[in-house]
Parts: C-alpha cells; structure tokens; sequence
C-alpha cells in the first residue's frame, strides 16, 4: 500500500469510528467568555531607579541625586501625573481612570539612598512610589534599608512589592533549570513565594505584585506566579503600558545613571489619537534647563495659545544652520525661520495650543554632521483660563 493510499485509509477507519460516537449534549447556555478591558487610550510609563548619591561618580545603577530632582520636576513641567501602584492596577483592569499621560515609580532591590537621597525629592513633589525588595537584602547593613526605614516610607505613600529572597541573576535561574523540573519548581516556588510571605508577614502590607531579577522571565514562572496572588509581573524591557499590555511581562524604563536617553525616551508620549510616528508626539526629557536663551522661559506659565517660539543661538558656534529643526507637540517638524544677523530661530505658532503644556526641541548638525550630545529640550505651561479669555477683537 502506498503512503497516500495509508492515509486515505487511516482517515476513513477514524471517520468511520466518529460516526459510531453520540455526539456530545451541548449546554443550552454556554458561559460568555469574559470580555477584554477596552483600551481607553492611555499609556503609563514605569520608571526604575536603583542607587543615588549625591557625589560618587554615575553608573548604570547609580544616579545623581540632583539628577533624579531633575527628572521629578521634569515630569510636572512635561504634564506625567505620578501615579500610585493601586491606581495603576485599578486602571488595568478597567477599574478606575488615570491621566492619558501617567507614571509610576518604582525602586529595586532596597538601597538605604531611596530613604537618605531620593525620599525628601518624592515628598517634595508629591508622588507616590513602590519598593521592590529582595529578602536577603532588607537589614543586611551598608547600604541596605533597614525595616524601621521601609516601615517609615511606607506612612509617606510607598507602596511594596516582591523581588524575590536572594535576588538570583538569569545565570543562576538557568543553573536551577539545568538540574531538573523538580529542584526548578522548588528553586522557584522559595524565590517567589517566600518573599511574599516574609514582606506581608513584616510590613502587615498586601504583595501582589512582583518584579523579575535581572529582569529574566521563565514560563515555569508564570503558574507559579498565579499560585501566590501576584496580578501583575515587571520585566526591564522598555515601552509603555497600555490595558491590552499582558499583566505577566510588563515593560519597564529602567532609569541609568550613565545613560540619559532612556529617561527622554519614557517620558516621550505620542497623542492617543496619532499612529506611532505621527507629527503629534509630545517630548520628553530633562526639559527645564537650556543652554541657549528660549521663549518661552523653559517652565513658564502664559497666556497666549498663539506664541512666538525661538531659540537664541548667538552662543552656538560650531553648527550648519541648514540642519536646524524644531518640533512643537501636537505640530511636529515645524518651518521654523533662522535669522542669520541675530542667530535667531523663531517659529510663530499658526493654530492655538490647546493642551496644558507644550513641549520643544530643537536639533542640529555640526560641520562633521554630528548632532549635539543633548538636543535642546523645554518646556512650557498654558494658562487654561487666561488664554481663553475672547479676543478684544
């Protein structure tokens, strides 16, 4: 018997023996799936900070306390509500609105500099935030938090979450892989499920959320994961959330003391209406501080919907004025006139601002066609009820 003729015959002896089987009582009304949260065109971005120090050279790990101070006065002035962890997890499932434009703060592992360095900017500013603690490390001297400190931020609105009991790197979680389903599901269930229960336990606080060492994540994971209650399960992998944006993978905005560029990037949203790259991109970044003279003052508060945006460039030496571009949110690249007598780059806006805060950059090329380190970045602020007063004609 050929192969094609094996087939055909298997296939008519298994339709053959389907026929001779009831078929089976189908439930007058079967339970509706339940159906998905709608996206309501919110993004959030979540932020993660390690180290500060107010002297000690930057790393990846750690920041400049001045620069975090930077970085929470830049989310104010570029229109980011800081949220709390229960809003985030309320507005995922459907729960509860937020802000289109929303971020979360959260710091791993726990340093002694989030209590010493980066607790009084949080209270200055406000913002709620969420500690991600690994067991060994809490009271483990040094550097470490300790519990009386960790009890004390959380009476000045931080919120706690698990990441795990010693902290163990994607070489070490392999290593457990390695030998085994039986010492991998025990390995797990300890490193998951022991911290838990030893930081509700300590701080009489609910966990239910958990952050992946080292950012590496293992399907054996995610059972596990529902098995202890945690609903919502952070990776390092950058992007924005959105409701769709699946509860066990994440993405985060780990924040690095040696590389600015991830800060900008988080706190860079596109309108909910625009398609990713459309020109109604609001910018992000550390807005407030311009090495050139700008109008409008970087942080200002007017009252005209319909300003003069410019850029004093007189102190630029090194720069091809053929490549400058400026781009206004909600406008994108703008045709933006440069003035070679006053080495002026000025744009009239040509329809009214109509959101709260309006961000600018400006860009150029060198004469090696190099770009500057740090584009020039500011924002500023309308008053709502002021530029909506009638014109006099």
């Amino acid at each position: 018997m050929t192969r094609l003729a094996l087939i055909f015959a298997l296939t008519a002896a298994l339709c053959a023996a389907a026929e001779q089987i009831p078929a089976p009582e189908l439930p007058t009304a079967p339970p509706l799936a339940p159906s998905a949260v709608p996206d309501d065109g919110v993004r959030v971005a979540i932020l993660g900070y390690h180290d500060f120090s107010a002297t000690a050279p930057e790393t990846a790990m750690r920041l400049r306390t001045s620069k975090f101070r930077n970085q929470m006065a830049a989310l104010r002035q570029l229109g980011i509500t800081v949220i709390s962890l229960d809003d985030f997890l309320a507005w995922k499932r459907g729960a509860k609105p937020i802000p289109e434009k929303s971020a979360l703060i959260t710091f791993d592992d726990g340093w002694k500099s989030v209590y010493t360095d980066a607790l009084p900017i949080l209270k200055e500013f406000g913002y709620p935030f969420t500690l991600y603690l690994y067991k060994n490390y809490i009271d483990g001297g040094g550097k470490a938090l300790t519990t009386d400190m960790i009890k004390d931020m959380l009476q000045q609105g931080a919120s706690l979450g698990s990441h795990s009991v010693s902290h163990p790197y994607p070489v070490t979680i392999k290593t457990h892989r390695n030998k085994g389903a039986h010492d991998f599901d025990g390995f797990l269930r300890k490193e998951m499920g022991e911290s838990k229960r030893f930081i509700e336990a300590k701080f009489a606080a609910k966990v239910t959320t958990y952050a992946y060492p080292g950012g590496y994540v293992a399907e054996e994971m995610l059972p596990i994961a529902d098995e202890f209650g945690y609903t919502s399960l952070f990776t390092v992998l950058p992007g924005k959330i959105q409701r769709s944006t699946p509860d066990k993978r994440l993405p985060r905005y780990m924040i690095l003391g040696n590389y600015d560029k991830t800060f900008e990037i988080a706190t860079t949203f596109r309108d909910s209406q625009d398609a990713p790259g459309a020109p109604g991109a609001s910018l992000g970044g550390l807005a407030q501080t311009t090495p050139y003279p700008v109008t409008p003052e970087p942080g200002a508060i007017i009252n005209s919907r319909l300003p003069v945006i410019s850029a004093d460039l007189a102190s630029l030496t090194d720069f091809d004025p053929a490549t400058l571009v400026m781009k206004v949110s909600g406008f994108g690249d703008v045709p933006a006139k440069f003035d070679p007598a006053t080495r002026l780059l000025s744009w009239q806006v040509t329809r009214r601002l109509r959101q709260p805060s309006c961000q600018v950059a400006v860009s150029w090329l060198d004469a090696k066609g190099k770009a500057p380190e740090t584009p020039l970045r500011w924002s500023f602020q309308i008053d709502r009820e002021a530029a909506y007063i009638p014109d006099a004609n």
